[in-house]
């Protein structure tokens, strides 16, 4: 079998160290990882299949003889850097919003998409972790009822935001303790959202826009209509950030040109790979984010019909941000890229 030389760009950061870990648990053939981050991590040590392997610096030269690059270190660094890799010939799967909306850079969800991975140059789009659940999960109901519009409104961890906003959870639990109200005392000074993320929900992800939505908001409109190559579908998107450390979840609400039940949605989803079904009432069986953690399926639950339209459904999904959302999707690209080779 042949192996490849992988590097792993913010390999120190939450989603760098989860593809580091995803290539491993998932075999994919690598001959040589390199670890890449910025001064402040180099020589630190990651531990990959049992090895330890020192961490390298980012830099323009820091590419050659590698085959594939996962990077995920922000978008800033991946217009900076992805373009010397591609040039030193390496094909680059992007974890940030730097190249998503680009005309020329296919944008793939592996069980949506996966034809598009073969339309790059050099350069493939991961998708916001928050429309890649969406979109796995509305692909078979769109293929078989058309989807006319699509509401949803995402409950996103923490997770999503980096190892400050974990750090930020942990430190204002610890200090507001177990006593209601959880208010934090007025001299405490939030680190990374512009308020306590602990027992609180904060309406805002990602900076505002003049149309009154935000960024991830808009993420979510523009990338779910690139993938399923379809200008048409309205969407409407309300992101919120909760106080959960790993796994969003989403309250989607679709409008089909044809008729979809509840029960056929249900067989259509449980056909479908990387989805797991989890809808049974009677048991009070829904999906919830710690049966997401740290599994690679997206979850699906209350599937239901809308009583206030025609051809509507109410779905419930949930998933890994960090898996699924993120690496795992990076990795299951580059297994595809890899069968042509």
């Amino acid at each position: 079998m042949k192996r490849y030389n992988i590097a792993v760009v913010g390999a120190t950061g939450v989603v760098g160290s989860q593809m580091l870990d995803t290539l491993a648990k998932r075999k994919f053939p690598v001959s040589k990882i390199r670890p890449l981050a910025s001064k402040r991590s180099v020589g630190k040590k990651i531990d990959f299949k049992g090895r330890k392997i020192k961490v390298e610096l980012l830099t323009e030269d820091a590419f050659c003889g590698i085959d594939i690059v996962l990077s995920s270190a922000g978008a800033s660094l991946s217009k900076r850097f992805l373009p010397a890799a591609v040039k030193a010939g390496a094909i680059c799967i992007d974890n940030t919003s730097a190249y998503r909306m680009d005309d020329k850079v296919p944008l793939v969800v592996p069980e949506v998409n996966p034809k598009d991975i073969f339309k790059n140059n050099g350069i493939i789009a991961n998708p916001n972790c928050s429309t890649i659940q969406m979109v796995v999960a509305l692909k078979p109901l769109h293929d078989y009822a058309k989807i006319k519009r699509i509401v949803v409104s995402t409950y996103q961890a923490v997770s999503g935001a980096g190892n400050p906003a974990l750090l930020q959870l942990e430190k204002e639990i610890a200090l507001i303790g177990p006593k209601r109200g959880g208010r934090i005392p007025k001299k405490y000074k939030p680190e990374k959202f512009p308020y306590q993320i602990a027992y609180n929900l904060i309406p805002h992800i990602d900076v505002f826009l003049g149309n009154g939505y935000t960024k991830e908001e808009m993420k979510m409109v523009n990338e779910t209509r690139k993938i399923f190559h379809d200008k048409s579908i309205g969407i409407t998107a309300t992101c919120v950030r909760v106080p959960v450390f790993v796994s969003h979840s989403e309250a989607v609400n679709i409008e089909t040109r044809k008729l979809l039940t509840p029960a056929k949605a249900k067989g259509l989803l449980e056909k479908s790979p990387g989805i797991k079904v989890i809808d049974n009432l009677s048991e009070l069986k829904y999906p919830m984010p710690v049966d997401a953690a740290g599994k690679y399926d997206i979850y699906v639950g209350r599937i239901r019909k809308d009583e206030s339209i025609k051809n509507g459904l109410n779905l419930w999904i949930v998933s890994d941000n960090l898996l699924k959302g993120a690496a795992l999707n990076a990795v299951q690209i580059a297994e595809l890229l890899i069968k042509k080779l």
